[in-house]
């Protein structure tokens, strides 16, 4: 298996991180790395996937991840950063992150699939554990709950969250300190029909029909949302 083309470390380029696996997940953060600027070594034991991919992304190799000889080849753990995006068969997972780690890939981030899956992972030693699936679940129940637009979580129980300004806000200035004081929320932007989302500074002023971001806990942010 021939050695793929790599930037040098010292290029312009922002990052070269490999993705393995191209299903739903793996395709979408591969692409958006790619629009953000970042050099995009996609794999997929898959032909099909390796073919819609071809030209999306910088490079893209069909290839058995769970092959120590193929990852050696295409120098896989020598990429910034590695995305184990293989969801639908475990042992392939753990088998990759494994191999992996013991070939010095510095930065692992791996997709699980259930809380089992997160933990042999992390017990592996595999630096970032992510559940996309949980993590976008709980983030729309957030969002039917209520009135809230979105709702990111940043750590636990603290939570950014995008709502309409309530009634008791509009036609005034922002006041951080009553804000804080009344609301237990602290105001980062805002975005008017007209605009594009501005930071929230000394003498911003808000109007009904505006749309405001606050962080705060997730009850705090959550009851803010609900005001009217």
């Amino acid at each position: 298996m021939a050695r793929l083309p790599r930037l040098s470390v010292h290029d312009a380029r922002t990052d070269l991180v490999a993705v393995i696996g191209l299903g739903r997940f793996g395709s979408a953060v591969a692409l958006e790395l790619m629009s953000i600027g970042a050099d995009v070594f996609g794999i997929d034991a898959d032909e099909e996937q390796v073919q819609r991919f071809d030209g999306q992304l910088t490079h893209v190799v069909r290839a058995d991840t769970t092959d120590e000889l193929a990852l050696r080849e295409l120098s896989v753990a020598d990429y910034d950063r590695v995305v184990v995006a293989i969801g639908s068969n475990l042992e392939s997972s753990i088998l990759t992150c494994s191999l992996l780690l013991e070939l010095g890939a510095q930065d692992i981030w791996a997709k699980a699939t259930s809380t089992a899956h997160g933990r042999i992972l992390s017990q592996l030693g595999v630096h970032h554990v992510v559940y996309p699936e949980t993590e976008m679940g709980r983030r729309v129940a957030h969002r039917v709950r209520g009135a809230l637009l979105d709702f990111i979580e940043i750590g636990t129980d603290f939570a950014l969250v995008r709502t309409t300004v309530p009634d008791e806000l509009a036609g005034g200035t922002i006041d951080e300190g009553a804000m804080w004081r009344q609301h237990r929320v602290k105001p980062v932007g805002v975005k008017s029909p007209s605009l594009g989302w501005l930071p929230i500074v000394a003498g911003t002023i808000v109007n009904a029909g505006d749309l405001i971001q606050v962080v705060g806990r997730t009850a705090d942010v959550e009851a803010f949302a609900q005001l009217r």
